[in-house]
């Protein structure tokens, strides 16, 4: 549970970033808080690199030191993925109770779209080159992808999950791209761990070609 100090942090934040105030006393006055109270958090959140202040344009220099106008950063907008990611969650819950449990494999395939664009784009022939259009086409998704080469194989590293908060309730979406790599590659492959569940990176092995061993 946050404190109030954290929580009152959190206001002030959601305020910058809806642009309901952007001046210390536009943040008091909106929140009911102090000015020294809203200039202590503000001093938090710039340290913490969660909003950026510029001075306010003005047309009369005499009136005193123009005011910080503050603004969120992208950072700071991560703060608020999480209940974005509960608003997802909601709504496949309601696209499932109405459409049925194959809702969620048609909204898989809408967001898997853009990557098969890119990756069927490349025209990759040979089986590396294939592997190595994917992992582009991941990292161009929001997936901060790429591949190691193994002794057998390869694996595909992806640092990022843009619906790990989804995936976490409902896993389907993780076999469900298991089964868009396996078809683009057109190749057997194993997920050997994801963000959803827990993990730092998801990877998948995606084994070599078997070599034929001719009978004498």
């Amino acid at each position: 549970m946050k404190s109030f100090e954290e929580s009152t942090r959190q206001r002030v934040l959601g305020a910058i970033m809806a642009q309901d105030a952007t001046t210390a006393t536009e943040l008091a006055a909106l929140l009911g808080l102090t000015s020294a109270a809203v200039r202590r958090h503000l001093e938090a959140l710039e340290g913490e690199g969660l909003i950026g202040a510029r001075q306010r344009r003005t047309r009369d220099a005499t009136r005193g030191r123009p005011a910080k106008v503050f603004a969120i950063s992208e950072k700071g907008r991560d703060q608020f993925h999480q209940a974005y990611g509960e608003l997802a969650a909601q709504a496949i819950a309601q696209l499932i109770a109405t459409t049925g449990p194959g809702g969620l494999g048609s909204l898989a395939k809408v967001h898997f779209g853009p990557i098969q664009d890119v990756f069927e784009a490349s025209q990759s022939s040979d089986r590396q080159s294939r592997v190595e259009a994917l992992v582009a086409a991941l990292d161009a998704a929001g997936y901060a992808a790429d591949v190691h080469p193994l002794a057998n194989g390869d694996q595909i590293c992806q640092h990022h999950c843009p619906v790990a908060e989804v995936a976490r309730i409902y896993p389907e979406l993780c076999e469900l791209e298991t089964q868009m790599l396996a078809s683009l590659l057109e190749s057997h492959v194993q997920r050997l761990a994801t963000i959803a569940h827990g993990d730092g990176v998801c990877t998948t092995h995606i084994p070599g070609p078997v070599e034929r061993k001719t009978v004498q």
